[in-house]
């Protein structure tokens, strides 16, 4: 175990600016009652969930589907599969989709990035299903790809059966599940993220509004999806963000249009009002620097595996700790971003944040010196 005394002296400093004084720590109500089958708040940056009822219960998500649709598309788009100028030629499956529809008309050639907006600002299914079939060459092929997707996201409780959203027996999600996924749209794809917060898309001559009503009634939201059917019930996943402090919010199962939007904006005040997200340490910044042996040097810095931020209550920030842990002893080669320890948070006894140390850079061997002496060396130790 090494520990390093003036790293956490300099830590608990910093946060010392951004708080007052830990007895000056705003109390913490329970969250807001929600009308909702299932919710959850997370905060963005730190992944913490601020507040959740039935957040693993399966549920059907409706149009929320076409986030995981989307996250597929925008894979093909970073990897060069498809690009937004590509046209699609329209299937007769894809123009006769029921439910909500972009208008796009069978046999004719529409651009990916008008589907995309179709998808995203109207909810259109017809839109959608041709975005699917020019990804994966069919529905269901598409289906397979989402929830390779998913598992690759760690989403452990869904499944889809189809692109759009129509209900079926094993096509389900959970709340959790949707708010990782928001998680990942917003970090993987902040360049596409932006038709999220579009208010509306015209397309053969029909202009139809986004119908995320948030975006008009706070302007701190940016997105994200709205979904709705019978069984469903009335759904919303929404981000916003105020002062850099993101969060997300997840409502599944509302009774009605209104009732999703005050019950996702009541999560999101709440989440303001009593919560804050300090980063304590960036990417870039060497934690420690303990001995390597066997290497070409003779230590080797660690940092962290990503930013590291942690969500903590209104002026409580000052009171946490932090901690490192090293798995020595340290012996070249090391490649950069291997994971070597860990960087941890606490409030009071609990670890509220791990984040995996690494190394800056590649540490290679040295030659038959440095084998011989780091070979004796881990000998006497």
């Amino acid at each position: 175990m090494i520990r390093s005394p003036v790293m956490t002296i300099l830590a608990l400093a910093a946060l010392a600016l951004l708080a007052p004084a830990a007895h000056s720590a705003v109390p913490i109500p329970p969250a807001p009652a929600i009308d909702a089958r299932s919710y959850i708040l997370m905060d963005f940056s730190s992944g913490r969930v601020l507040a959740e009822k039935n957040a693993d219960a399966p549920m059907e998500p409706a149009s929320i589907t076409k986030l995981m649709a989307a996250y597929a598309v925008f894979k093909a788009l970073s990897e060069k599969r498809l690009r937004l100028d590509d046209l699609v030629t329209i299937s007769e499956r894809a123009w006769r989709a029921e439910g909500s529809r972009t208008f796009v008309q069978v046999g004719t050639q529409v651009p990916v990035e008008v589907l995309i907006q179709g998808m995203i600002v109207q909810s259109g299914n017809d839109a959608t299903i041709a975005l699917a079939e020019r990804v994966a060459g069919t529905e269901d092929a598409f289906a397979q790809l989402m929830n390779e997707y998913a598992k690759r996201l760690g989403m452990k409780h869904s499944h889809f059966e189809n692109s759009a959203g129509m209900p079926s027996p094993t096509h389900r999600t959970t709340a959790r599940d949707i708010a990782m996924l928001s998680q990942a749209l917003i970090r993987e794809f902040p360049g596409y993220y932006r038709w999220y917060s579009q208010r509306e898309f015209t397309w053969n001559n029909i202009t139809q509004p986004n119908r995320n009503g948030l975006l008009a009634r706070d302007p701190s939201v940016d997105g994200i999806k709205t979904g709705h059917t019978e069984t469903a019930g009335y759904c919303l996943v929404t981000s916003a963000n105020r002062q850099g402090m993101r969060l997300i919010s997840v409502v599944l199962g509302s009774p009605s249009w209104k009732g999703r939007e005050d019950s996702s904006a009541a999560l999101l005040n709440y989440g303001y009002t009593f919560f804050e997200t300090v980063r304590l340490k960036s990417h870039d910044e060497t934690v420690l620097t303990p001995r390597l042996y066997k290497g070409k040097v003779d230590t080797v810095a660690l940092v962290p595996a990503r930013d590291v931020y942690v969500t903590a209550g209104r002026g409580a920030a000052a009171g946490l700790r932090t901690g490192t842990h090293v798995n020595e002893p340290l012996i070249a080669p090391l490649s950069a971003g291997q994971p070597v320890g860990e960087f941890t948070v606490s409030d009071g006894d609990t670890v509220v944040t791990r984040v995996p140390l690494v190394p800056a850079k590649p540490a290679p061997a040295g030659g038959w010196w440095a084998s011989l002496t780091g070979s004796i060396a881990l000998w006497l130790r």
